[in-house]
């Protein structure tokens, strides 16, 4: 893994992006049906739900917008098109079941925005460009699961619409560590900018935040 991140920087990948002046934060599928490792879709993100936590606290304090994602299907799975073939795990996200709800230990409040979609990036086939364009959003910060599928599908969506994606590294999490290192580096390199939560904690900190809240 260090080899390719040396191999990469040598050929000019993985510029810093910076963190943008009006952001917005992510979060992506933090939903029991992933959470919950009893689950079909489940894994243990309990340090990852925590970090989450950290940062939707401090973007409460400047006024952020925070866009909250699920993942729900009718009955017969059909508007899961032919993505209910390759993962049967997806049946266990039925509209109306505890599976889709926000995972209880988040801090989801009454009025905050819970947005549904159907596939892996939470820009498509949703109106999430045009909520973060309407707020003057020019980067999001990116939590959620799981790290090599949505939140991947997510970044890239993000850097092809015009937004900084900045992915939080503790927030985010996969059900394999393969797969969540392998994809952190990959992000960084071509797509992300991928950082510590303590530098995002102490970027909103900044005396000039209140000058990026929305």
């Amino acid at each position: 893994m260090q080899i390719d991140s040396q191999f990469f920087r040598e050929r000019g990948f993985g510029k810093r992006l910076g963190f943008g002046h009006r952001p917005a934060i992510i979060v992506v599928d933090f939903i029991v049906g992933f959470t919950d490792e009893s689950m079909p879709l489940g894994a243990n993100l309990d340090a990852q739900v925590d970090a989450c936590n950290q940062l939707i606290e401090a973007s409460r304090e400047h006024s952020l917008p925070i866009f909250f994602f699920t993942a729900a299907y009718d009955e017969n799975l059909l508007d899961a098109g032919i993505w209910r073939h390759k993962m049967e795990g997806l049946a266990s996200l039925r509209h109306g079941s505890d599976a889709v709800k926000v995972d209880p230990r988040l801090s989801f409040k009454e009025g905050d925005s819970l947005v549904l979609k159907k596939y892996a990036s939470c820009f498509f086939g949703t109106d999430l460009t045009s909520r973060l364009t309407a707020l003057g959003v020019d980067s999001v910060f990116i939590t959620g699961c799981t790290t090599s599928g949505c939140v991947r599908a997510t970044a890239v969506d993000a850097v092809q619409s015009g937004f900084k994606p900045i992915v939080v590294r503790e927030a985010v999490g996969d059900r394999s560590q393969a797969a969540h290192d392998q994809s952190l580096l990959d992000m960084d390199a071509k797509y992300a900018h991928v950082v510590d939560l303590k530098d995002v904690l102490a970027h909103l900190a900044h005396k000039n935040c209140k000058a990026i809240a929305l």
